[in-house]
């Protein structure tokens, strides 16, 4: 069974997902794994090169900062690099659904947008107050209030879409508010599954 967890910044997810893998269940961090594959794909590397030049390499390292700094400031290039990272991600993840038994969990912030959402047979999504999630991104990050404040708005549509149950998909909401331990959240998650 594919289950996909997501949530906005600060919920927890990455908790949640470190600690089903401590357990001893497959978990995909699709974050960590993305990078990877732009690492070692090359059909994947030439694309990024063709649509972003050859600034977005450098001594053959993908140059995050650069490519960052361009797609951030255009929403349409923003898209087009999903459009050749996020494939490539979904059929690593479709492949290695296909050879797993069992709960095989999939973590994203952007589960909806990458079209993860339409593998999973289950979605998790991990929800904590603004408050709260502000407070924990601050303390991981080390950033301002302000920064974190400006990120959520931007990832306001996507958390929007998570809060949506699909009609065809069990949806679960893991309420993450610090009443209660991860271990705790994480029993009761698999009690639903």
């Amino acid at each position: 069974m594919l289950i996909g967890i997501t949530g906005g910044i600060g919920s927890g997810k990455s908790v949640i997902a470190q600690e089903l893998a401590r357990r001893g269940y497959k978990v995909y961090d699709s974050d960590a794994e993305a990078k990877r594959i732009i690492a070692q794909h090359r059909e994947v590397q030439a694309h990024i090169r063709a649509l972003l030049g050859e600034q977005s390499f450098v001594d053959g390292r993908y140059n995050t900062a650069y490519v960052a700094q361009r797609v951030f400031a255009d929403e349409q290039l923003l898209q087009q690099l999903n459009a050749i990272v996020h494939p490539a991600v979904r059929e690593e993840i479709s492949a290695i659904s296909r050879q797993s038994s069992g709960y095989f969990f999939v973590e994203s912030a952007i589960l909806h947008e990458a079209g993860l959402d339409r593998l999973c047979d289950c979605i998790i999504y991990v929800d904590a107050p603004e408050d709260v999630r502000i407070a924990r991104t601050v303390a991981r990050d080390h950033c301002e209030a302000a920064q974190v404040r400006a990120r959520m708005s931007h990832q306001q549509g996507q958390t929007c879409v998570c809060r949506q149950p699909s009609e065809q998909k069990k949806t679960i909401v893991l309420r993450n508010d610090g009443s209660q331990s991860i271990e705790a959240l994480v029993d009761w998650l698999i009690s639903q599954l």
